[in-house]
């Protein structure tokens, strides 16, 4: 289905890159549980961008993900460091828009 969903989708965006679903699954479920749940698919259109801008290509995805990545669980990380609660935590969500 996946599989499937994932062809419709560049298709219709006329895209013909092969990507690795898995890294960016990967970085989803990083950023959504490192930073907070909204962030995956934010996280996962920057790295797209970030991507593209770096000339596009299935190494260019794979190195802004790793960089993405390696960001979602240095941000776990420091909140875990700084207990919850504490203001300006990484990982804890903003307030809600008014």
């Amino acid at each position: 289905m996946l599989d499937e969903w994932i062809a419709a989708a560049k298709t219709e965006l006329g895209i013909e890159l092969d990507v690795d679903t898995g890294v960016l699954l990967d970085l989803a479920r990083d950023a959504a549980h490192g930073v907070a749940r909204p962030a995956a698919p934010l996280t996962t259109f920057l790295v797209g961008y970030a991507a593209a801008r770096a000339g596009g290509g299935p190494e260019a995805v794979r190195e802004a993900a790793d960089k993405a990545a390696a960001l979602a669980v240095r941000w776990a990380q420091e909140a875990d460091a700084q207990g919850p609660g504490t203001p300006g935590t990484p990982g804890t969500d903003p307030e809600p828009a008014e």
